[in-house]
């Protein structure tokens, strides 16, 4: 029997088309992290494993892919540990590095590693792969890109009206309508300590967390299995249930927090944040404050964010939030940073699924010259390396095919043009220049094809 190769569960490969659609997304996201000011970097697949761990939570340690040591990796392995199979413990024996989880975690590392030489606040984006250990399903894989812009050193709310306009810029300039999620952590906290169950704050955080997946109901399930009481859900649903627009819902919420420290201040932050918003003209039907939305990630500490598409099931395709102490971990204390990430695979699959990609076009190549043969190839080079200098693609069919060969190979490549020089066109200096859309063709001398091409 034959050996059989294929994919590793949960990855992919990317044909010419999908890649097309792929850089169009990221290059129009990256117009918009270029147009706020924000520089790109770029950091290893690989970072040490003590970087990564106890940064995600416990959920998010299982997701992280850990890289066996080089050479005999059981060498020093406890002998006891070997015996017991105690996988968890053995793990720092035999693994000192993983694959990045996020984008987040190694940019704080790279702050940090590089303060000496960064100019505060920072602002970076980065567009890579990441990997989790995750089971994969409809839009969620075990390596996928990330495109994150982060600003470390201000604590200002500018800037989490700035990240909220890229969201919305972007998805504008993508044809994708979505809604932007916001609510505060403190205002999560504020939340617990309302209904009674201060001591209880992060087991309300989590099951908030998986409401897109199990609803309200399934939510307060979760509540009542770990012991918060009927009085507590009580006071707590109505909140839950509170509608309106971004402005209704903030003000229906600011009493219920009035006398408390960290629920004022949370409301304070998200009025302010309308502030800023409004002087940026952002699209407010856009936005939601979602007393729901939780952002499970430990670093967390303000405002947090999350992107859905209005008309596709594919949950978050978008999210990030303000983390104030998240350079700490490795040795540099209060410096405040907000970001956000764009969700790449889900955004395709929500553009493809919207039929946004229906007249997409993959070559990016304008002209196809046909190849009669050797001389007629010759002159065909010349001018294909005048159109590409002057910033026109094109290309020379490599053989001397036959002619409806040829112009199979232009329609299937969704090329618009083809140049026909046989011997006629040689001896004059011209060619046939051919609008594969139309049908339409003209004659078009050598020097005017440049000038003709670009009207």
């Amino acid at each position: 029997m034959g050996i059989s190769y294929k994919n590793v569960t949960g990855t992919r490969d990317f044909s010419p088309l999908e890649m097309a659609r792929r850089n169009y997304i990221t290059e129009t996201i990256k117009k918009q992290f270029h147009l706020a000011g924000f520089q790109q970097i770029e950091t290893p697949a690989m970072e040490q494993l003590n970087t990564l761990m106890g940064k995600y939570g416990e959920e998010g340690d299982r997701l992280i892919f850990k890289i066996l040591n080089s050479g005999d990796f059981l060498a020093k392995a406890p002998e006891q540990l070997l015996q017991n199979k105690d996988s968890q413990a053995l793990t720092t024996h035999i693994s000192e590095k993983a694959l990045r989880y996020d984008l987040t975690v190694p940019f704080a590392r790279f702050v940090v590693q590089n303060q000496s030489a960064l100019t505060f606040p920072f602002k970076r984006y980065q567009i890579q792969p990441v990997w989790r250990a995750d089971r994969p399903q409809k839009g969620r894989y075990r390596e996928f890109y990330q495109c994150d812009a982060d600003v470390v050193g201000s604590k200002s709310l500018v800037q989490e009206a700035e990240l909220t306009a890229i969201y919305l810029n972007v998805f504008k300039a993508l044809h994708l309508p979505v809604t932007v999620k916001i609510n505060h952590r403190k205002l999560l906290a504020a939340l617990a300590a309302h209904i009674g169950e201060t001591e209880k704050s992060a087991v309300l955080i989590n099951a908030l967390d998986k409401t897109d997946k199990i609803g309200v109901d399934g939510v307060l399930e979760i509540l009542r299995k770990e012991e918060i009481s009927e009085a507590a859900i009580k006071k707590l649903i109505p909140i839950l249930e509170i509608s309106g627009n971004f402005t209704q819902k903030l003000t229906a919420i600011k009493p219920l927090f009035a006398n408390q420290e960290e629920g004022a201040l949370a409301i304070a932050e998200l009025e302010q944040l309308e502030v800023y918003g409004k002087a940026l003209q952002l699209d407010f039907d856009a936005l939601d404050l979602d007393l729901k939305l939780a952002r499970g990630l430990n670093y967390y500490t303000g405002c947090i964010f999350e992107v859905v598409a209005n008309n596709v099931a594919l949950g978050s395709i978008g999210g990030g939030g303000r983390y104030d102490d998240l350079t700490g971990i490795f040795g540099m204390p209060g410096l405040s940073g907000v970001g956000i990430s764009f969700g790449l695979d889900r955004i395709y699959l929500a553009l493809e699924q919207s039929g946004l990609f229906e007249d997409f076009n993959s070559s990016r190549v304008e002209v196809l010259f046909v190849n009669f043969g050797p001389k007629e190839a010759m002159a065909a080079m010349k001018l294909v390396g005048n159109l590409r200098a002057a910033g026109i693609s094109a290309e020379l069919y490599p053989d001397a095919a036959k002619v409806k060969k040829q112009f199979d190979y232009a329609n299937k490549n969704n090329i618009p043009f083809v140049a026909i020089i046989g011997e006629s066109e040689l001896a004059h200096q011209t060619l046939q220049l051919k609008n594969m859309q139309t049908g339409e063709q003209h004659a078009v001398a050598f020097d005017a094809m440049i000038a003709h091409l670009k009207a």
